[in-house]
């Protein structure tokens, strides 16, 4: 009794231990799988401060504040190229629809809380758990503080909060990802194993028979001695390269023994040995007249695997049929493209478009991965060092942007800090996508920004709220679960629709541009697992960019609509 006592005075004295008990224990029960389906970092991290909430610790709101505002400017700095590119170029049409989703989450939420006379606390957890939009619940934070509430009145609705979103958060995700996953074929009345696969013969238009892999990495290397003049000795190696019908090119030069550095302007000698890449038809012309010998120190061309993002307006919105004819990218492989801020794979077809912010991964011989480099992008090496002029200003101006209060019929209206950050963020991931010199945020900062920034800010949610946590979810649990049922179910019914009928997305895309829009990544595995297909993939990351910003700013919106 005596060590349980001292554990929790620790706790209360040291309520930072508290924070970082909770994200170590909601980590690993978030990760817990039973059989498909896990509760989730947030969900767990939740429940968990509940639990330790009920100690009675108290912690500062100021921690709040700071973790949430840097998880929202990660959140838009990874959505930003794929935001501005659904609102201006041809990701349009996805875009508006996710629009009209999103509209449609606020709208049946708000339509629930007022048949069932909820609060503004309650409705704000109803919203943030059917829609598993976790972000949501700190600018509705945000705006309950600032609604002209009493303290006590505001601590009542801010304690609702996180009833709501754990008593209807397992429904909105596995209900989700049930609807989109199983019901959307069946409303959509396709066969979704078909579809996609017509889908990616059609985006096998053009490729060569061994797939558009073999169009970017077409060569094997030889090394061969010149003995006929004029074959190819007497020749720059410009001119070699172009030699007959099929290009070949020198990777390496041996002259007189020595291995020597050459241009295109080098002429050729009889003699010399050369390391050649080239079409395998190609090359045989060469065994008629000129000796293939065993070179292994010639043959030694430094190979390089790289991921690259790409940002030149060269590649952007051009397939990589359309690529392959491009001089630099002779000799290197394509081994995935990753896409959006979850990185989310897509089809590596002939017909497949990049654009910008895209993670190609590459690899082949230096020197040519090198000059592909130069025409995609930028090279993302990996890196440990973050550019904190550029997080640290690109908050506080997002921030400051974000505190201006417009009153409108006497009531204040403002973005909050929070909602700033993540203004700030889109602009500033859209401005990256051009410019990448302008800030380095590797990938494994932008994780702790977006994971451990949400999770300490519900981790603090939770044990604030642990000690009417229990009270609460014995008052509205059973009729709340039910009202949540129909807050996630109505606007997933009738999403696969509205893009059938009235945006007339292809089949194989339509489910994963409803998951996008409900920014369930959850239930569009579910989907590329049913279809046997990562097609569905290509309708997910503009609805996702749009929907995840729109559905965060409805916290706000829907304490100022009950308020």
């Amino acid at each position: 009794m005596e060590l349980w006592n001292w554990l929790v005075s620790t706790l209360r004295n040291s309520p930072e231990l508290a924070i970082f008990l909770s994200l170590a224990i909601g980590y690993w029960i978030g990760n817990l799988k039973f059989g498909s389906f896990s509760l989730g970092t947030v969900t767990g991290t939740l429940l968990v401060g509940v639990i330790i909430g009920q100690l009675n610790i108290d912690i500062s709101s100021q921690i709040k504040s700071i973790f949430f505002i840097m998880f929202l400017f990660a959140v838009g700095f990874g959505v930003g190229p794929q935001f501005v590119r659904g609102l201006a170029n041809n990701g349009l049409p996805q875009a508006l629809f996710a629009v009209v989703i999103s509209g449609l989450c606020l709208a049946s939420t708000y339509v629930i809380a007022i048949i069932a006379d909820y609060g503004p606390g309650l409705s704000a957890g109803l919203l943030a758990g059917t829609q598993t939009i976790s972000a949501s619940i700190g600018l509705a934070t945000n705006a309950i503080n600032q609604s002209g509430l009493s303290t006590e009145a505001a601590k009542a609705q801010l304690d609702d909060i996180p009833v709501a979103y754990a008593i209807t958060y397992l429904f909105g995700t596995v209900g989700t990802g049930w609807i989109i996953a199983f019901l959307g074929p069946k409303l959509l009345r396709v066969d979704l194993v078909k579809e996609c696969a017509r889908y990616e013969k059609e985006m096998s238009s053009g490729e060569p028979e061994g797939g558009i892999e073999s169009a970017w990495y077409q060569y094997v290397y030889r090394a061969y001695q010149l003995k006929t003049p004029h074959f190819i000795a007497d020749k720059t190696v410009s001119e070699a390269e172009n030699y007959a019908d099929g290009r070949i090119f020198l990777e390496n030069l041996r002259r007189n023994g020595k291995i020597i550095d050459f241009n295109g302007d080098t002429i050729l000698k009889v003699g010399d040995i050369v390391a050649v890449s080239g079409r395998n038809e190609t090359l045989v012309e060469w065994s008629n007249k000129a000796e293939e010998i065993a070179d292994q120190e010639l043959l030694q061309i430094p190979i390089e695997s790289v991921d690259v993002i790409i940002t030149s307006k060269h590649a952007n919105n051009k397939t990589l049929l359309e690529l392959t004819h491009v001089p630099q990218a002779r000799g290197v492989y394509i081994n995935r493209i990753r896409r959006g801020s979850l990185a989310v794979d897509i089809p590596v077809k002939a017909q497949t478009e990049l654009h910008r912010g895209d993670i190609v991964s590459l690899s082949g011989s230096k020197k040519h991965v090198d000059s592909i480099i130069k025409e995609l992008g930028f090279a993302d090496r990996p890196t440990s060092i973050t550019n904190m002029v550029f997080v640290g200003a690109g908050i506080v101006l997002g921030g400051i942007i974000g505190s201006i209060t417009v009153p409108i019929h006497g009531i204040p209206l403002t973005l909050s800090t929070s909602g700033g950050a993540l203004i700030s963020g889109l602009i500033f991931g859209w401005l990256r996508s051009f410019k990448p010199n302008l800030g380095s945020v590797p990938s494994a900062t932008l994780w702790f920004m977006n994971s451990v920034g949400l999770n300490i800010f519900i981790a603090v949610v939770g044990i604030s709220a642990g000690p009417t946590f229990i009270s609460g979810v014995q008052k509205v649990g059973v009729a709340l679960f039910f009202w949540g049922l129909l807050a996630t179910a109505i606007p997933m019914i009738l999403a696969p629709l509205i893009g059938k009928y009235i945006f007339r997305f292809d089949p194989a895309i339509n489910l994963g541009c409803c998951g996008g829009a409900r920014t369930s990544t959850a239930s569009v595995a579910m989907v590329a697992e049913a279809s046997k297909s990562n097609v569905p993939m290509l309708g997910y990351t503009v609805p996702y960019a749009i929907s995840n910003t729109l559905l965060t700013l409805w916290g706000m919106v829907i304490i100022l609509l009950l308020t």
